[in-house]
């Protein structure tokens, strides 16, 4: 490994943002094209890549590289993208599954769905959220953290956890949308 690799990589586990900076520039665009082959959309790579960026620096402590820093950072673009993949399909496999064949269907009150399977198809439309803002949701909703207590808890800003709390309910809202005139109906009628 050569002196400049070893200059990024410990700069990088000591938290330098200027380092980390040089890094991003350096190896962004190559890394967003090299995703480009695992995902059909420039957003899809970008946001894998600009997850993979976050992890660095939220992480930078516990980081071992005992390769190239370009070697570390395309496996992990990789595996990033292969797990994006995972989710994506098994996202399909849930739409597939809970039954959005109910599409441009009229809701009749008289089949609502039971209070069990409303709580199923809201446990797995949770789960189906990325890792991280499905944690951050949990906290929010589940644990009933408020979004400063969340960002203090998993040291990233108000500012993230905002937005991925956006995000997972423009999801929730996308995937529940054939429900929610039943949620509707529910919460009307108890």
């Amino acid at each position: 490994m050569d002196n400049e690799q070893l200059r990024l990589i410990q700069g990088l586990t000591r938290g330098d943002k200027q380092v980390f900076g040089e890094i991003f520039h350096l190896y962004y665009g190559p890394l967003c094209a090299y995703c480009m082959r695992f995902v059909s959309s420039q957003e899809e790579a970008e946001e894998i890549v600009q997850n993979l960026f976050f992890k660095l620096w939220t992480k930078h402590n516990n980081l071992y590289i005992n390769t190239s820093l370009q070697a570390y950072l395309y496996r992990a673009v990789r595996n990033y993208a292969l797990n994006y993949l995972k989710q994506v399909k098994t996202h399909k496999e849930f739409e597939n599954y809970i039954g959005f064949q109910t599409k441009d269907k009229a809701v009749n009150p008289d089949n609502t769905l039971e209070e069990s399977d409303m709580q199923r198809v809201m446990k797995l439309a949770v789960l189906s959220l990325p890792e991280k803002r499905r944690e951050i949701f949990e906290l929010s909703r589940f644990e009933g953290l408020k979004n400063n207590e969340i960002a203090l808890r998993l040291n990233i800003s108000l500012k993230t956890v905002e937005n991925q709390m956006t995000k997972a309910f423009e999801h929730l809202r996308q995937v529940l949308r054939e429900y929610l005139p039943l949620l509707a109906f529910m919460f009307i009628n108890f």
